[in-house]
């Protein structure tokens, strides 16, 4: 099975620019290329930050370039976005009575966990009690009818090396990886938030992230504030097998041929 690993769009309504970077250039160009390149692709998933400000227009231009796409979409909210203004112009996600936007797919892989790890108003994340009793009775049930899992979430629980966004990780991991520890099938986990391209593993289960659409974070382990570059976007192409999970992170701004 395939399917394609978007994340963090950070779009701004009313045509305007992320660090002079136009997010709905980069949608649309990324939307073209899935389309035309990988249009054999399960599904898209978008884990967070949708937009920049959470403005209501911001999702509503989001949703019309995603649903250009040759395939089903789904999404994750991050820090950079709102519930309720990302509820009210995207009703018909999978939203939770108690606001929270997570959910489960069934797939010919296996079952696809999205977990919402947003702490309102605030850049780090969270993961509280009703939503880690979520995900337990998730893991159970697939445990119990013997599927793999594969985990989506916008922030690392963990440290990934660079200290500025280590102190806006989610919080709580340990409670996290308790949880996941009673369980044996989940393969992978694939994360947002980084703005970079990270892959290892943590306590044992695989995990990746994607460089945003947006702008990229500098690789520099002791800044201890915010620094960004203009490399390029790219989305992950993941291709699942009984024996392996393979990611191409696919720069898709550079698809031209090279020049004899």
């Amino acid at each position: 099975m395939k399917f394609i690993h978007l994340s963090d769009i950070h779009y701004l309504a009313n045509a305007q620019t992320v660090r002079g970077i136009d997010p709905r250039a980069r949608l649309e160009a990324a939307v073209s290329s899935i389309s035309a390149n990988f249009a054999d692709a399960a599904f898209c998933m978008v884990t967070g930050d949708l937009t920049d400000r959470a403005e209501a227009a911001a999702y509503l231009y989001v949703k019309d370039i995603l649903d250009r796409l040759a395939m089903p979409w789904h999404a994750l909210i991050g820090n950079h976005d709102i519930r309720a203004h990302a509820r009210a112009a995207l009703p018909d996600l999978p939203w939770h009575s108690d606001g929270f936007l997570q959910y489960d797919l069934a797939t010919d892989a296996g079952r696809f966990i999205a977990m919402d790890t947003v702490r309102e108003g605030h850049d780090e994340g969270r993961l509280d009690d009703a939503r880690l009793d979520w995900l337990s009775r998730r893991l159970d049930a697939a445990r119990d009818t013997g599927q793999d899992v594969y985990l989506f979430m916008h922030h690392p629980p963990f440290e990934i090396g660079i200290k500025w966004l280590d102190g806006m990780n989610m919080r709580d991991g340990d409670r996290l990886a308790a949880v996941l520890a009673r369980h044996n099938n989940i393969r992978h986990l694939f994360m947002g938030h980084v703005h970079r391209p990270c892959h290892g593993s943590w306590n044992g289960i695989p995990f990746s992230t994607v460089r945003a659409l947006a702008h990229q974070a500098l690789l520099r382990p002791d800044d201890t504030s915010a620094r960004f570059i203009r490399e390029n976007p790219a989305y992950g192409v993941v291709s699942i097998s009984d024996g392996a999970v393979v990611i191409h992170d696919h720069s898709f701004l550079e698809e031209s041929a090279p020049k004899d």
